[in-house]
């Protein structure tokens, strides 16, 4: 399985990004789909997830949404009203097994990363 985190780049608070995340060699629409974001010098934190339910971490609840596009084996993150806080690598996931989806141990193939940086 291989994962491609695409869309990150610099914004001013108060913008928008959207990020996307293309997986191959497996069967995507049977998977749970996380993002995960770290920060320097944090731990790797739980952000959203989706596979029929969707999952936000409180941070970002209501700001950020979750989707995903089976046929394109393509999950996304509308990222909105977007903080200087929420500065970080972002990281895609994918579970093969729909349990823990707020925690790193409920994901088995992670993406490269894509950097979000928010100027205040």
């Amino acid at each position: 399985v291989q994962l491609q985190a695409f869309g990150g780049g610099l914004v001013q608070a108060g913008g928008s990004l959207r990020l996307a995340c293309a997986g191959s060699g497996r069967t995507f629409s049977t998977s749970v789909m996380g993002w995960f974001r770290q920060a320097p010098g944090k731990e790797r934190e739980f952000v959203a997830a989706i596979r029929e339910s969707t999952y936000y971490a409180d941070s970002v609840k209501g700001r950020f949404t979750i989707s995903r596009d089976n046929a394109k084996n393509t999950v996304y993150l509308e990222m909105n009203s977007l903080k200087p806080e929420d500065t970080a690598l972002y990281y895609c996931a994918l579970g093969t097994t729909y349990r823990a989806v707020r925690y790193r141990a409920g994901y088995d193939y992670w993406g490269q990363g894509t950097q979000v940086t928010v100027s205040s």
